[in-house]
């Protein structure tokens, strides 16, 4: 049986006397897109956000190519192959859309792939290349989650993580979103995807893992849980 690429045991965060994330195991395979389910609040972020290191850990493991991160800075994890396109973006807005990808290929110890990279983004997202030059705090909310996805993709991650990629966007721009996605997923990469949109999500996954307030609930094949009415009404409140 083939390893998986990421595995998280019994990850607990927590904020002071406040509990971001309880219990919470989970497994993403090589090449697979893996969805972290859950209404807001479920403790989707934070667990997105122990694993790249923004958040510390205050106890379980987080293992990366059978290697222990948790605990590791973020600049660290990066560095191992796993890159984090967040919640809201957070973009340089003063700076132009090129100067922001390039900030994302600052991990990578060969410069010289930078060229690359870049294109492949540009080849992605044609919508970027058109505005290379232009500001990042003044594109639309579609152009900036471009933008958050493509900065990510710098680093050239084994592991894409993806923190809530249709929130607030229109449905044109998610579906162009959920496209791309797809041709990544066909490229080999493997994506963690925590999303609201449980329909968009179960779409394209493998498997899934729903959360509820801050501990997994249920798991099972994308599939299944897509075409059961029970489980999307008690543990997604869907229907």
């Amino acid at each position: 049986m083939t390893a998986p690429l990421l595995k998280v045991e019994h990850l607990e965060v927590r904020y002071g006397d406040l509990i971001g994330v309880a219990d919470v195991s989970l497994e993403v395979p090589p090449g697979k897109i893996v969805a972290l389910l859950g209404s807001n609040g479920a403790g989707k972020t934070t667990t997105l956000n122990a694993i790249i290191g923004v958040v510390p850990t205050s106890s379980g493991r987080i293992v990366f190519r059978s290697e222990d991160i948790a605990g590791m800075p973020a600049y660290a994890v990066v560095r191992k192959g796993v890159a984090l396109s967040p919640e809201g973006w957070r973009l340089f807005v003063q700076q132009s859309v090129e100067n922001n990808l390039m900030l994302g290929a600052t991990p990578l110890a060969d410069k010289s792939r930078i060229g690359g990279l870049l294109e492949r983004v540009y080849t992605l997202f044609p919508r970027l290349a058109e505005r290379r030059k232009q500001q990042a705090g003044t594109m639309s909310g579609g152009e900036r989650q471009m933008l958050a996805v493509g900065r990510a993709l710098m680093s050239d991650p084994q592991l894409l993580l993806l923190d809530e990629p249709s929130l607030g966007l229109a449905p044109a721009v998610v579906e162009t979103m959920y496209e791309t996605f797809v041709k990544l997923h066909d490229t080999g990469l493997t994506i963690l995807l925590a999303e609201q949109s449980v329909d968009l999500a179960l779409e394209v996954a493998d498997y899934a893992y729903v959360l509820q307030v801050g501990r997994g609930a249920l798991e099972g094949p994308a599939k299944e849980l897509a075409g059961n009415a029970e489980v999307q009404r008690v543990y997604l409140g869907i229907g």
